[in-house]
């Protein structure tokens, strides 16, 4: 049994300020020397940056989706080690689940954080925008929220109050249903941070004004947030009967040599999962990170390279002007050598970008802005062999982008689902497409890339 204190921010909908008060929570706890363990419901990568910047740990998902309900615990409490509280940041409302996300042991609430806390049996601290309530109703919206599912709230943190009797009418309400109001915020425009079309500015994009924002919405929590009586709840958390999640037991498996991967990084690919590189290392790489807004070259002896998502089109410019760079991925990857690339990497491997020249490893992919989102979860198949899949094996991940290329996918692609047809790339070594995949769900893809990468070089 392990004993993690523990709790879910969670709020009736999107846009009550879950993120504010999780990050918030994060950053007070951490100025208080607690060793704290950030965590987000979902796929979402934007988030965890700034639990990263409040917590100085990677912000890890929990997905049941993604990585299958019985590993979101083991995973839980492998990113929670020696931690004084975990805190965990929900998704949507409380109750919602993903669309597409369910399968034969969920429902209408599989993935969602009410399924999360569920599993980890955390209480739950639910935020409620105040200003959209009239006055006591809050109540009667927080009632519903308690009663209609299994989870337990264990209180209250009013978000947007108006006015000092604002704040009067709407604690003396909910704690009449004998419900703590743990926590009451005024409106705090000026510790936001910017939005812009697929949501918050990655923090990577905007560091030293992220860790003010960061260091602001700690001091806010901690003003307005009765933390000794969180934590108080957090600690009643129950014991947990799991082990965690063990990387190098998860690959069984380490490569002679110990051939050198390089990530790529930097505030144009700020999306990955943790566990991913964790895998590489793992299974015997050496994982080294390189900018392609910074870096004219790739780290020496590179053997393979990653590239995930972010936001290359916002820094298309400045990643086509590193001509030095694109020049030897170019090369790199038409030499067949070991290439996994998701989203933005697809992008930045492609022939141009909005018309910018990028890498051209993918002769002829063009890919520009388009007028609609795509975001949601894809239960994908192999269309062929690459250097992590094997044609036929089944994955489950995730889209998320306002971008689309020409032709979407290669002479042989990369992936197929029932929505879309073929899509993506296997070129050589390279493999390109917009899915993103939480590799703990099939570890056996770094122990392959590894292996295809060889030994280091004498």
């Amino acid at each position: 049994m392990v004993h993690v204190p523990r709790l879910v921010v969670a709020a009736p909908s999107t846009g009550s300020g879950k993120t504010t008060v999780a990050t918030g929570l994060m950053a007070a706890f951490a100025a208080r020397g607690l060793t704290v363990s950030p965590h987000k419901v979902g796929p979402d990568y934007i988030d965890p940056g700034y639990h990263a910047l409040a917590t100085g740990r990677p912000g890890r998902n929990l997905d049941p989706w993604l990585t299958s309900e019985e590993r979101v615990l083991p995973l839980f409490l492998h990113g929670a080690n020696a931690a004084d509280i975990a805190v965990v940041e929900g998704v949507m409302g409380l109750y919602d689940g993903a669309p597409g996300a369910s399968d034969s042991a969920g429902g209408g609430d599989f993935a969602s954080t009410a399924h999360i806390a569920t599993l980890l049996r955390a209480p739950v601290i639910l935020v409620v925008d105040a200003s959209t309530a009239a006055g006591r109703s809050v109540a009667a919206l927080v009632h519903g929220f308690r009663s209609y599912g299994t989870v337990e709230v264990a209180g209250v943190i009013l978000n947007r109050l108006g006015s000092d009797g604002h704040e009067r009418i709407c604690r003396d309400a909910v704690e009449e249903m004998g419900l703590p109001v743990l926590g009451a915020l005024r409106h705090h425009d000026d510790a936001a941070a910017p939005s812009r079309h697929l949501g918050l500015v990655p923090a990577a994009e905007r560091r030293a004004d992220a860790v003010r924002t960061v260091r602001r919405l700690g001091d806010l929590i901690a003003a307005s947030c009765d933390l000794d009586a969180i934590l108080t709840r957090a600690r009643a958390a129950p014991p947990l009967a799991a082990e965690p999640w063990d990387p190098a037991g998860a690959v069984q498996r380490k490569a002679a040599g110990r051939p050198r991967i390089a990530v790529a990084g930097g505030p144009a690919f700020t999306f990955g999962y943790a566990e991913n590189e964790e895998l590489l290392t793992a299974a015997g790489a050496e994982v080294v990170r390189f900018d392609p807004l910074r870096d004219e070259r790739l780290p020496e002896r590179t053997r393979g390279v990653v590239i995930g998502g972010g936001f290359p089109e916002m820094h298309a410019a400045e990643l086509s002007s590193n001509e030095p760079l694109r020049r030897e991925l170019s090369a790199f990857g038409k030499s067949s050598r070991p290439v996994y690339a998701e989203c933005a990497g697809l992008l930045y491997l492609a022939e141009e970008l909005d018309g910018a020249p990028m890498c051209g490893v993918l002769a002829g992919v063009k890919a520009t802005m388009a007028s609609r989102l795509t975001l949601g979860y894809r239960a994908a198949v192999a269309v062929a062999d690459s250097v992590v899949a094997r044609a036929g094996e089944r994955v489950r991940g995730h889209e998320f982008h306002s971008t689309v290329t020409e032709p979407v996918h290669g002479e042989t692609a990369a992936w197929q689902w029932a929505t879309s047809g073929p899509v993506g790339f296997v070129q050589g070594g390279c493999v390109a497409s917009y899915l993103h995949l939480h590799w703990a769900e099939s570890p056996w893809f770094a122990g392959r890339m590894v292996d295809a990468c060889g030994g280091e070089d004498a």
